[in-house]
């Protein structure tokens, strides 16, 4: 009987030994892209430089926290000209403000692997909260965190001016993301 209450115990505490802790970000892994439309065509972009501070354990999602930071002249819209206009004062005003940051404060499991990120991303100057929903994949040496939402630009006062009409350029931008992070 006590022989069989030890195997019971440790069995029981196998899944704790094997908790795996998601700390260190693989930034050549790691991606974030943008579409838009612009006069009804897509247009597809991304960010080359950005900054991941992370932690996240599977057994206890509640307790991980994620701070992402854009470097916003590290955008690739499609061309020089685009990256260009994006750095002026109707579009990102990169002088004033060069990143894009989101901070999630709470993250909450929805089953599958599926979670749900709340927080703050503040772009341009302004701060909206935002709800990100996260698929986490679990790999042998790494795992992804593959995420998407919609921001709408004009909340942010991204294109501002002649670039406010909707009908020039669509006020709905896909952002989607992949973070791969290794375990302690």
């Amino acid at each position: 009987m006590k022989a069989m209450i030890l195997t019971l115990l440790a069995v029981l505490a196998t899944p704790a030994a094997h908790a795996v802790e998601y700390r260190t970000v693989l930034p050549k892994q790691s991606t974030i892209h943008f579409e838009f439309r612009q006069m009804g065509v897509p247009v597809k972009g991304g960010f080359k430089r950005f900054s991941t501070d992370m932690a996240f354990d599977p057994a206890r999602p509640e307790a991980a926290h994620a701070k992402i930071e854009i470097d916003l002249a590290s955008i690739d819209a499609g061309s020089s000209e685009a990256d260009d206009e994006s750095a002026g004062k109707l579009w990102f005003d990169r002088g004033a403000y060069p990143k894009a940051i989101f901070v999630a404060r709470q993250v909450r499991a929805l089953g599958n692997n599926r979670y749900e990120m709340r927080g703050t991303l503040t772009l341009k100057g302004r701060s909206r909260e935002m709800v990100v929903p996260v698929t986490y994949t679990p790999g042998k040496n790494a795992a992804s965190f593959d995420g998407g939402f919609v921001l709408k630009r004009l909340d942010f006062g991204i294109g501002e001016g002649m670039w406010a009409d909707v009908a020039t350029v669509a006020n709905e931008v896909r952002v989607t993301f992949r973070i791969a992070a290794s375990g302690n």
